[in-house]
Parts: structure tokens; sequence; C-alpha cells
């Protein structure tokens, strides 16, 4: 990369903010723009970049004013309107998105990259894990923060794998070139961009023609995807039942679920998951297939499968009691509610589950009302926060209320963000789940405290 000076504007998001530090970690000056402060941007200021938050061309350090040693780089989820873009575009400085930038790191490794509506971001930071605890080794640019290393970025001074989470918004992953692709899923989202299903699931045949010659696609069988690959790409198929890759003899009890492997390459006996959620084994058999086509070893990858904690706001544990459960959870589509919702209630059958949802997006919460609604309708106790905007401006007759009408669940309510925290100070519960993927994770750390002053304060 000739450049420099690296500026992202909306720096803050979870894909923007690997690249920055990709780039701090080459020496480069790195600084940029996001709306809002968060955990993420108060990290990167103090790895080096430079950070503000109003968008104003008099907040641009002056070093990235020069466009001859200045790369910008933009998320399409900022606005056309945004001034500093703007400046940037008129005053003939190099302007790429996010997902230009990816593909062009990514281009000359070989690159493993998982797509999917749902379950990207796990699978592609378990094969991370896989390959990073084995012999092969990998970088990899995460769509959450990988708890056993504390990042979204893992960097490797021998590997010549990158493990890259592919995202269909905005058609970004048609940037890259894998050798190895994984789909994890492909039910309709983003129909804001896309404007119909058949679109949706166009784009991701289309991300599977750009499998490099030689390479392998990894595709969940009965997703409604139709490969359009090279005659020279291996097409496999996984499920936690049924495909080339599936599980069999599951074993679940005492907070434990181990599973054997049946695989073309070879069968692995004995896997244990170190996040034991039933979702989890799909997810760890695309997983181990990327790692099995790579050389990775059944010992390696048994052992890396057990030692797994996980994804911060992917199933994620805050406090697990006797006395109170707590989990934070990204999911933000339906399905992923749904999968979420199943799984904790066969985790505890016996137990009240009470989960506060924050829709995302006025033209997500538009198009599956119906969808969210059926799934929340799953759960005993049910707690509705406003809609978290996001990109978005207001869409007329489009609030929380169009879902909470179709909830039927008898307990249910309405609650503003900054009313919760009071709200959980009082009301009895057993197991709690915040879901969402807009700004409800600020709010985590507060509830946490507030349940254990609760519960376990006296224990």
């Amino acid at each position: 990369m000739e450049y420099n000076n690296i500026y992202f504007i909306g720096i803050g998001g979870i894909g923007m903010s690997n690249l920055a530090r990709y780039f701090l970690s080459k020496n480069k000056k790195v600084g940029g723009y996001d709306r809002t402060e968060t955990l993420l941007t108060e990290t990167l200021s103090k790895e080096g970049a430079l950070v503000h938050y109003e968008d104003s061309i008099t907040q641009i350090p002056d070093h990235f004013k020069d466009k001859n040693d200045t790369l910008i780089v933009f998320t399409p989820a900022v606005p056309a309107s945004h001034s500093e873009l703007n400046w940037f575009k008129d005053n003939g400085f190099k302007v790429i998105k996010r997902a230009q930038l990816l593909g062009e790191i990514t281009r000359s490794s070989k690159a493993i990259c998982i797509a999917g509506t749902h379950g990207k971001t796990t699978v592609s930071s378990m094969t991370a894990h896989l390959f990073r605890q084995s012999h092969v080794d990998c970088n990899a640019f995460l769509g959450g923060i990988l708890k056993n290393y504390d990042t979204n970025l893992l960097l490797s001074g021998k590997s010549n794998v990158t493990v890259a989470e592919a995202d269909e918004y905005d058609r970004s992953f048609h940037w890259l070139t894998p050798e190895i692709a994984i789909i994890t899923s492909a039910d309709p989202d983003h129909l804001d961009i896309y404007g119909d299903e058949q679109s949706y699931r166009e784009s991701f045949e289309k991300f599977t023609s750009l499998i490099k010659p030689g390479g392998h696609l990894i595709l969940k069988k009965g997703v409604a995807v139709t490969p359009n690959v090279n005659d020279r790409v291996k097409v496999w198929t996984y499920s936690e039942n049924e495909g080339d890759f599936h599980a069999e003899n599951i074993r679940s009890g005492n907070g434990e679920t181990v599973f054997d492997l049946v695989s073309p390459i070879e069968n692995i006996q004995d896997i244990s998951l170190g996040v034991p959620v039933r979702i989890n084994i799909e997810n760890g058999i695309a997983a181990i297939a990327a790692a099995q086509l790579s050389g990775v070893t059944a010992e390696e990858i048994r052992r890396a499968m057990s030692s797994f904690e996980g994804v911060r706001r992917r199933f994620d544990y805050r406090i697990k009691s006797n006395q109170i459960v707590y989990i934070d959870d990204y999911a933000h589509h339906p399905n992923e509610l749904k999968a979420a919702i199943e799984s904790i209630k066969s985790l505890y059958p016996n137990k009240k589950v009470t989960a506060v949802f924050q829709p995302h997006l006025y033209s997500r919460t538009r198009d599956f009302a119906n969808e969210f609604a059926s799934s929340l309708s799953l759960l005993e106790d049910v707690i509705l926060l406003d809609i978290y905007p996001a990109r978005e401006l207001p869409l007329e007759g489009v609030t929380s209320q169009i879902i909470f009408e179709k909830i039927t669940t008898a307990e249910k309510l309405l609650c503003s963000k900054n009313e919760l925290p009071e709200l959980i100070k009082n009301k009895p519960m057993e197991v709690f789940v915040t879901f969402g993927a807009g700004d409800i994770d600020r709010l985590v750390p507060e509830i946490e405290k507030i349940l254990r002053d609760r519960y376990l304060s006296k224990v």
C-alpha cells in the first residue's frame, strides 16, 4: 500500500476497525470519523488512531489532507450527504469502499471467506481459531471480537492464509476472491438494497463465481443458492445431520456437547464444543471442513474446538449461575432470533426466559415485522425497545409498535432504552437476554452490574 495515511469514515464499525488495526500494525498514520464513541473507538484511540465524532472538515487532522499520501476508506452505511466524504471526493483524493480495500489486502493470499445472512461471524471466528491453533496458522479480519484473543484482527508472520468475513450488504463480498468460500445461510435481508428475495440470492450466486479455480465452496445443505462456480471448483455440503460433512453421535449433558464428525477427508471422534450451544455443532462443522481442506490435522481440530471461547455478543454469557443467567446476543434478523431463543429454551427448559430486543433499522422492521413477532412470541416475557436507526432516516408509520402488536406473548411491554436499567432493578427474572445489533451493547455492563447486585451480592 503506497499511502502513509489512511483515513476511515465510519472507523468504529466492526469491519472498519480491523482494517484500521491492520494499518496501525504497518506503522501507518490512521484516523477517522464515527458518529458515536464506542468501546471499539475508545480502543482504537488507545492503539494510536486519531478518532473524532463530529462530521466536520475542520476536525480532519492536517496530515490526512495530503491527497497524494492519504487513502480514504468509507463504509456504505455512511450517508451520501456526509460532508467529510464529499470534501475528500471533491478534492481529488482516492476514495474506496471498505470491501474494496479488504479485497486488495486478501487477493494475494489464500482467502477463506465466510458469507451468510447469519452465522458468518461465529463460523469465521471458529475457522480463524482452528487455523491459529494449528501448524497452518492464519491472518483474520473478523466481524466480531474473538474472546480467545480479545480482538477482531489476527496477524501471522508465517501464514499466507487469510480468514475474512464476507459481508453481503451493498454487495460488498463481490470484491473478494476466495480460495475457499463458506455460505451459512441466505435468508432474505437488506431488502432496502436488493429490492426482492431473488436479487438477494443472486448476489450470493455471484459470490460463488468469484472462487478461484481449484478452490472449494462449502454450502450449508438446503440453502437456496444455486452455485455458479468454475468447473474446477469443488462444491461440498454440510449441516448438523446430513451432507458431505455432518455430525453423528451427538451427546449433551453436564454443560457439555460432544459429537463425532463424518467427513469425506477424515472422520473425527469426540469433538467437544468450547461454547456448547446446539447451533455451534453446525457452525463448527463448516469451520472444520475449511480446516480439513487446508491440511489442519484431526488432533489440532479437536484441541482447538474445545478451547474456542466464542465471540463477544454472540451467545455471550455475562452471568451464569443458579440464581440468574444473563446472555447478550447480536441477533437482529428473525431467523437468528428464533435460533437463539430455541437454543436458550432448550438449555433452560424449566426456567422463565425474559428477553429485551432492540430492532435494527426501520426498513428491516417494516419488511419483517410479522417474522420478528413470531420469533419473539416464543418467549415467556418480552421487552421491546425503540428501533435503532443506524444509517436510516425514519419511515412513516414504522415503529416498534408494529412488531409489538403482533407478539402473542401475554407478558410484553414497550420500553425506552433509558428506562430499561430501572425496569431491570425490580423485574423478577431467571434467564435474561439482551438481543440486538444497535447500541444496546452500551447498556450491557450496567445491566450486568444490576443483576449481579440483585442476585449474587449475598451469595
